[in-house]
């Protein structure tokens, strides 16, 4: 990576956010502490997500260190693991209208957090650690109030919104630029065995409190409204809503990945024809 003559790389990202956390220093000294530990004296971007994540799922068994250890064991093992660090985190600036600044989500957004631990954990399942992935699967549960099993598959631009109340099942699938809401849940319906969880295809969007149950799939920029229950398979550039939910209507263009406001705008319930 090319670096300038101080000796920090020149990735315009990572570049960006030591300016933010410098600019935020000299407004807020009393976190000093946080600014440099987390950023400011981390080597790369990389490394200070690592760090960050892990400060937050340290406790009294599993030390930080040792967490950190595991970051980069997986980092070094699979890069495009950073890769999805950067994807997540420019997925939240672009998408979250409440998102001002990189810093924001890098240090406070619990929903990014939680979806790099999952990264960390899903490679320590797949890498004989299972006993190792459960537990801070489940560190994470009690931090960022998220439960994804370590077993679960994540694309790359991910938005966890809020995050609180996530849960995500263990042979779920949510492929690239997808954007989930809280209180979201991608899990079985109880009747099957094996392969049981939703496949999520790349650009949906899934409103807070929806629920989507079984093996099925969600074709790309599909759109769940808030609170639906979904148990059929959605095709793609769909809009559905309601429990059950049913189709809304079709959306002839994909939708861009941007503000979430035109896309709730358009799953207004006071439109919907029950009788579809």
């Amino acid at each position: 990576m090319p670096r300038t003559k101080e000796g920090h790389p020149t990735d315009p990202l990572w570049q960006r956010l030591r300016r933010e956390a410098e600019e935020a220093y000299a407004k807020a000294p009393a976190l000093a502490t946080l600014f440099f530990e987390s950023i400011i004296n981390q080597p790369s971007f990389e490394a200070a997500v690592c760090h960050r994540v892990s400060s937050r799922l340290k406790n009294d068994v599993v030390s930080l260190p040792l967490i950190v250890q595991a970051f980069h064991r997986a980092l070094s093992a699979d890069p495009l693991i950073g890769c999805a660090f950067k994807a997540d985190i420019e997925a939240v600036f672009e998408r979250d209208p409440a998102c001002e600044r990189l810093i924001e989500p890098f240090l406070y957004f619990k929903g990014f957090h939680a979806i790099q631990a999952q990264r960390v954990t899903h490679w320590l399942w797949h890498n004989g650690e299972r006993d190792f992935a459960l537990y801070l699967q489940s560190r994470s549960s009690e931090v960022f109030q998220t439960d994804i099993h370590p077993a679960a598959t994540f694309g790359q631009g991910i938005l966890l919104d809020h995050a609180t109340g996530l849960v995500v099942g263990e042979t779920a699938v949510v492929e690239d630029n997808v954007s989930l809401l809280q209180d979201v849940t991608l899990g079985g319906t109880g009747k099957d065995a094996g392969d049981r969880h939703p496949k999520i295809r790349h650009g949906v969007m899934i409103g807070a409190g929806a629920k989507v149950l079984g093996n099925i799939e969600i074709g790309e920029n599909a759109r769940i409204a808030a609170g639906s229950v979904v148990l059929r398979a959605v095709p793609p550039n769909a809009v559905v809503a309601g429990v059950p939910a049913k189709l809304v209507r079709m959306m002839g263009v994909a939708p861009s990945l941007g503000g979430m406001d035109e896309v709730l705008a358009s799953l207004a319930y006071d439109s919907f024809d029950w009788t579809i």
